[in-house]
C-alpha cells in the first residue's frame, strides 16, 4: 500500500535570490555595446536597478588591472556620485546631465572586462547572500562614506596607487550586488590598507624626488 507523500508547507519560506552573477552583467555590458564609445549616461540606463554596485565595479575594475595614465582620476571622479547617493539613501543613480554624456572607450571597457570576468568566476562562488542587513541602508550611509574616501585616493595624482583602493571598492560593488554582509565587512580592513599603501608610497615617492634633487643641487654646485 502507497503510503501518502505530505504535501509541502503552504508558506514555505523563499529561497534566497542569489542574482545573477557580476561575470555575467559584465558579459550583458560586452554584447550591449559593441561601438567604439559609450556615454555615462547610457551606460547607467543600461544598468538600472543594479546602478550603484555594478557603476562602482564598472569603475573599479580598471584601476585593479595596467591602465592608460591619468584614467583613475576621472574614474574616481565618477565614483563620486554612486558613494554620495548611497551615503544619502538615494536607490536611484542620478547624474548631471554633463556627466551623462562623458564619452567612454569601448574597446577598453572591454578590455578591462574580459581580464576580469575569469577572475570574478574563480571567486564568486564564494560571494552568497548572507548578513544582508549590512548591504542595507542606513549601513550604507558608512559604505558610500568608505568608497568616497576610496575615490578621493583614486582622484590623486599618485603613480602605482590606484590598485589597493581600486580592488577595495571592486569587493564593495560585488558585496552590493550579492547582498554579502560578511564581504562587506572585508571592504573594512582593505580600505583602511590602501589608505596606509597610498600613505607609504607617497612618503617613499617624495623622499625619492627629495634625494634626487639634492643630488642634483650638489652635483651642479
Amino acid at each position: 500500500m502507497d503510503m501518502p507523500v505530505p504535501a509541502p508547507p503552504a508558506h514555505a519560506p523563499p529561497t534566497p535570490d542569489r542574482g545573477r552573477p557580476a561575470s555575467d552583467l559584465l558579459e550583458d555590458l560586452i554584447q550591449a555595446f559593441p561601438g567604439d564609445s559609450v556615454s555615462v549616461g547610457e551606460l547607467i540606463d543600461r544598468l538600472d536597478s543594479r546602478a550603484h554596485g555594478m557603476l562602482l565595479l564598472v569603475l573599479a575594475l580598471p584601476m585593479c588591472v595596467p591602465n592608460v595614465p591619468g584614467i583613475s582620476t576621472i574614474f574616481g571622479v565618477l565614483m563620486l556620485a554612486p558613494a554620495l547617493q548611497m551615503v544619502f539613501g538615494s536607490r536611484r543613480l542620478l547624474l548631471p546631465e554633463r556627466v551623462r554624456n562623458w564619452r567612454v572607450d569601448c574597446g577598453a571597457l572591454r578590455n578591462t572586462f574580459n581580464l576580469a570576468i575569469p577572475s570574478l568566476r574563480r571567486v564568486e562562488y564564494l560571494i552568497k547572500p548572507r548578513w544582508s542587513r549590512l548591504t542595507r541602508f542606513p549601513v550604507t550611509i558608512i559604505v558610500g562614506l568608505q568608497t568616497l574616501l576610496m575615490a578621493l585616493v583614486l582622484i590623486l595624482p599618485i603613480p602605482f596607487a590606484n590598485w589597493p583602493p581600486g580592488m577595495t571598492v571592486a569587493m564593495t560593488s560585488l558585496a552590493l550586488l550579492q547582498r554579502d554582509g560578511m564581504l562587506m565587512l572585508l571592504t573594512i580592513p582593505a580600505a583602511i590598507a590602501s589608505v596606509a599603501s597610498v600613505y607609504l608610497g607617497t612618503r617613499v615617492g617624495l623622499a625619492v624626488i627629495d634625494g634626487a634633487v639634492q643630488w642634483i643641487q650638489g652635483f651642479i654646485s
